[in-house]
């Protein structure tokens, strides 16, 4: 009865997270723009948090994560046509605030606090940010950033359903234990289909083009979500949060998400100018 309660508990807050997702991303750029600058003071409070050690790394949470947010804000401005370039010179200004400031904060280790502080910025706020300039790489295209979620969410069950029946031979055991290679190919499988279905609907870009687009969603989205399990184990804890229920935090729904996220845009870039 306990573990039906948990599955059912996992679903429904899974599906609720989802429907958050997708309905931001279609609905307008505005509701896209504050649900994601939303999960990035999220994703990022929940990372400076976990990396908080009072005695070796310490970091204000809420500078860390204003710094984000702000980020995120220059990006959404500058991709939306709302500002120009210069708009970045604040979050410039910011970075550069940040780093004076530790010479006058008189901690006991300045360098830690340097470097898990912009650490947070390049892992977490970063490529938030660049999901901007994803749905605005040709005006408003909201299918293409979908169909990167969509993507990660396929690879993500595939891997889960396969590796749970078939999985034998383990990929990074020492990092992820349960993480296996048949998990990994069934999930690529699944990511590929989807590729195909997305062929048939958003024609402008070919099959071979969006099976490429896939299979990078599978590598990356695999990558990124054994380096958040390497920082968990690091830290020492199960989840990065407790924001959804039988799921974790924002980082543990969103960790495939962050090394896509620049590798997708970079590939969008050169695939739509040739």
């Amino acid at each position: 009865m306990s573990n039906f309660k948990n599955l059912l508990q996992r679903t429904l807050s899974g599906l609720i997270f989802i429907s958050i997702v997708i309905t931001s991303i279609l609905w307008h750029p505005y509701a896209f723009g504050i649900a994601f600058l939303a999960a990035t003071f999220l994703g990022l409070h929940e990372f400076y948090k976990m990396t908080y050690k009072p005695e070796t790394i310490e970091i204000n949470i809420v500078v860390g994560t204003l710094g984000g947010m702000i980020l995120f804000t220059n990006s959404f401005l500058h991709a939306y046509d709302l500002a120009p370039p210069m708009i970045y010179s604040t979050y410039a200004f910011y970075l550069l605030l940040v780093f004076l400031a530790e010479l006058f904060r008189k901690k006991a280790n300045p360098i830690n606090n340097w470097a898990y502080y912009f650490l947070g910025q390049i892992y977490v706020a970063l490529p938030f940010a660049l999901l901007n300039y994803i749905i605005f790489i040709q005006g408003y295209q909201p299918w293409l950033l979908l169909a990167m979620f969509i993507t990660l969410w396929v690879n993500d069950s595939g891997a889960y359903l396969i590796g749970m029946l078939l999985g034998k031979h383990k990929m990074f055991e020492r990092i992820s234990p349960k993480k296996t290679w048949e998990g990994f190919a069934g999930g690529a499988i699944f990511a590929l289909i989807a590729g195909y279905v997305f062929s048939s609907f958003i024609t402008d870009i070919s099959l071979w083009k969006w099976l490429v687009f896939a299979g990078l969603v599978v590598i990356f989205g695999t990558l990124g979500d054994l380096a958040e399990s390497l920082l968990k184990r690091t830290e020492n804890v199960k989840d990065a949060g407790k924001l959804i229920p039988g799921h974790g935090g924002i980082l543990d729904r969103f960790d495939s998400m962050l090394p896509v996220a620049p590798v997708i845009l970079i590939f969008l870039n050169f695939i739509l100018t040739i």
